[in-house]
């Protein structure tokens, strides 16, 4: 990666692990900070509009400590019939996400900012996905694997809950928590260029 003297370096406003392997994968030097901001929206607020509320809400908190910095903000909802779902905070929360997923298509939002001196730009990317129709047994054990921890929708594609797939329409690195080919060309718009 160049900066071209735009930047002082890249920082990531996350640390989830799955948003650093996917940013690690650029071959890009970067640091992972976390956010630190509240996660809440207004009620009424649009799934779409939340994952971009809070993916600027991430860029512009630790920007606000790098101002040199271009930081990359990123934020993730599941929605299923206009209802979003955030992370279940236990268990028994992620098994009732699960259930009510069960055999049905839902989308899963991912909104990026990237922010730095004289850039700023936000977007959100879509995929549809469609789970098999699950029996309680299933999701029991499935959620006893814990894969449910910190992700909206209670699942983790990039581990054994892809078997819980039947369909997924969309970019798989968005489900996994940050659109790569989004987040590039977000990039490549602030003047990053890559392959040095």
């Amino acid at each position: 990666m160049h900066l071209k003297g735009l930047y002082s370096e890249l920082v990531l406003a996350s640390t989830s692990p799955s948003r650093r392997d996917l940013l690690t994968g650029l071959g890009l030097p970067f640091r992972a900070e976390t956010p630190g901001v509240e996660e809440v929206v207004p009620a009424g607020t649009t799934t779409r509009a939340a994952v971009t509320m809070l993916a600027e809400r991430k860029a512009r908190a630790v920007l606000g400590r790098w101002p040199t910095a271009l930081v990359i903000g990123a934020d993730q909802l599941v929605d299923l019939d206009g209802r979003a779902l955030g992370k279940p905070l236990d268990a028994k929360a992620a098994k009732k996400q699960l259930e009510s997923l069960s055999g049905r298509t839902h989308e899963i939002l991912t909104g990026v900012c990237v922010v730095g001196p004289g850039y700023f730009a936000c977007d959100v990317d879509v995929a549809r996905l469609t789970l098999f129709p699950l029996s309680n047994d299933e999701l029991d054990r499935y959620v006893r694997l814990g894969e449910w921890e910190g992700c909206a929708g209670a699942y983790r594609i990039e581990g054994r809950g892809q078997a819980l797939f039947s369909a997924v329409d969309g970019d798989r690195t968005n489900v996994q928590g940050l659109p790569m080919p989004l987040l590039t060309r977000l990039l490549r718009e602030a003047g990053l260029s890559f392959f040095h």
